[in-house]
C-alpha cells in the first residue's frame, strides 16, 4: 500500500452498505471499520476512495457471506478535489475485495475507478477496465 498526497473528503461512513464490483461473489458490502483511521472518541470512522476498510457481506454467495473481508474503496459520491484543480465524483460508492497483502481477490472489475485507488494499490489498477 503507497501513501498518496492530498487530502481526500471522506464520503463514507462507518456503516454504510456499499456495492462490490469485483467478480468475487459478493453484491453489497457493510463497512465495519477503517483501517488506519486516527479520530476521536465516540466519532464514526469515515472513508474515502483508496482507504481500506473492513465489511461485513451483506448480499452475495452464502460461503463469502460467513467472513469479514477487507476492501478498497475505488469510487464515492461525494464530490472531491485532485491537487491539479480539478474536482471529482461518481454515481454510486463501490468497492474492491482484497487480501491482507492489498492484491484483489477477483480477476475482473465492473465500471470505472478513480486514480487514486489505482496510486495507492497498483495490482488493482491491473484488471480494471476504466481508471479516471
Amino acid at each position: 500500500m503507497k501513501a498518496i498526497g492530498g487530502k481526500m473528503t471522506y464520503g463514507i461512513n462507518q456503516g454504510s452498505v456499499i456495492e462490490c464490483i469485483d467478480n468475487t461473489g459478493a453484491k453489497l458490502l457493510k463497512v465495519i471499520s477503517v483501517k488506519g483511521y486516527k479520530g476521536r472518541k465516540r466519532r464514526i470512522a469515515k472513508a474515502g476512495v483508496g482507504d481500506l476498510v473492513k465489511c461485513s457481506v451483506v448480499r452475495g454467495d452464502p460461503k463469502i457471506r460467513d467472513e469479514l473481508p477487507l476492501a478498497v474503496i475505488v469510487r464515492q459520491r461525494k464530490e472531491w478535489r485532485r491537487p491539479d484543480g480539478t474536482r471529482v465524483k461518481f454515481e454510486s460508492n463501490a468497492a474492491v475485495l482484497v487480501n491482507e497483502k492489498g492484491l484483489p481477490r477477483g480477476s475482473e472489475i465492473k465500471g470505472v475507478i478513480a486514480k487514486e485507488a489505482v496510486k495507492r494499490f497498483p495490482a488493482i489498477g491491473k484488471i480494471a477496465s476504466v481508471v479516471v
